[in-house]
């Protein structure tokens, strides 16, 4: 494990610290929303600044980034859409009455969740209010959106109402409960009580009917979506848990205890832990068999997602990393010091690669030999165990 040395580059364009990084869904642009309360676009072909989002009245907290439109949500109540070819502002959408925490694009529908204990849907082109979601007790940090259709048969759906629209939106609280939404009327479909902490992370696998929720109580919570049932509760965390990221039923979870840590879903067995952070993880990221991190050590790093082993460290940043991103074996990094940095990690993700391609092969000729092995133990009448050579 080495260092990676400098980044390949750093923009520091910002005045205030990057609060949030968004990749478009075609990879051809970057987002972020600072404290400066502006925006900026950034061209994942030449990392040069090719836009600048300027009009709300104080920090921006969270951006979204669609191929054709941005949106920004700030601490002065709104969420302003802009076109990312002009830098236009199309639209703001006023109601909120404190911080906009976060936003969600979701077909033709905006979402956000405010300090004002609501979440809110609006309409993407008509700078319209569509729904208020009111029953939480205090800020509502995070959200999540589905649409029934990808988790209740036809029989199961309730209300004649809510067939019209069949979208649900979930969002977490500080006031320690996940709440379940019919968008269409605004409904609490359901209460997840359980969490004792504030819920500062949502992740949903609809096909499997499952949410995952991370908390300031140290746990992580599964819930079945559809009957509001808790599943699992993952309780080896020492700290907050502050970010989630789900991939091929494998949970990973960043905690401010300074790990990550890798759980079996299925089982709710805990497989691996990621050391060597100094300070929280803030967000991480996995990428081909990669787990990345971000912490408020100031540094990314690089682990091998199987086995653990930290690959490599990316030094250069200031204050805490905020968001990462990749794109094209790139990793972008935003930092609370102002600065996006872009680091190359061809070298991490070949070697990853090829160590891959070497334990199939390594497995294939294992599993070669002890059906051999079998075979020769079954004409003996050995017991199973001695091809183990146990």
């Amino acid at each position: 494990m080495g260092n990676s040395g400098s980044a390949v580059k750093v923009c520091a364009d910002h005045q205030g610290g990057i609060n949030w990084l968004s990749l478009s869904p075609d990879g051809q642009r970057l987002l972020t929303g600072s404290e400066d309360g502006t925006a900026r676009l950034w061209s994942t072909a030449d990392s040069q600044c090719h836009g600048h989002f300027q009009g709300h009245e104080s920090y921006i907290t969270f951006c979204h980034l669609e191929n054709e439109a941005a949106f920004t949500c700030s601490a002065d109540h709104t969420i302003r859409k802009w076109d990312v070819v002009t830098g236009q502002c199309l639209a703001i959408y006023r109601g909120h009455t404190s911080i906009v925490n976060r936003i969600l694009v979701a077909k033709d529908y905006l979402f956000s969740g405010s300090y004002d204990r609501t979440a809110r849907c609006w309409s993407v082109d008509k700078e319209k209010q569509i729904q208020e979601f009111r029953g939480h007790r205090n800020c509502v940090l995070t959200l999540a959106h589905y649409s029934s259709r990808d988790v209740l048969e036809e029989e199961e759906e309730e209300e004649e109402e809510e067939k019209v629209s069949r979208d649900l939106l979930v969002t977490g609280s500080t006031d320690c409960t996940v709440k379940v939404w019919w968008v269409s009327s605004g409904r609490c479909y359901q209460t997840l009580l359980g969490h004792t902490g504030a819920v500062l992370c949502l992740i949903l696998d609809a096909p499997n009917r499952e949410l995952f929720s991370g908390s300031t109580d140290y746990t992580i919570r599964t819930w079945n979506i559809v009957t509001g049932e808790q599943l699992k509760v993952f309780k080896e965390h020492q700290g907050s848990v502050i970010c989630l990221e789900l991939v091929n039923r494998h949970l990973y979870s960043g905690s401010a205890d300074r790990t990550v840590k890798c759980w079996f879903v299925d089982t709710g067995e805990r497989i691996q832990t990621y050391k060597a952070h100094k300070h929280s993880v803030s967000t991480l990221k996995y990428h081909a068999g990669i787990l990345f991190t971000g912490s408020g050590d100031a540094c990314a790093r690089a682990f091998n997602s199987r086995s653990g082993v930290l690959q490599k460290i990316f030094r250069g940043h200031k204050f805490i990393i905020n968001c990462i991103q990749i794109h094209n074996e790139l990793l972008y990094t935003a930092s609370h010091d102002g600065t996006l940095r872009i680091w190359d990690i061809r070298g991490i993700c070949k070697r990853n690669k090829r160590r891959l391609k070497k334990d199939r092969s390594v497995q294939g000729r294992s599993s070669q030999k002890g059906s051999l092995s079998r075979i020769f133990n079954n004409k003996v009448g050995c017991m199973v165990q001695q091809e183990n050579g146990e």
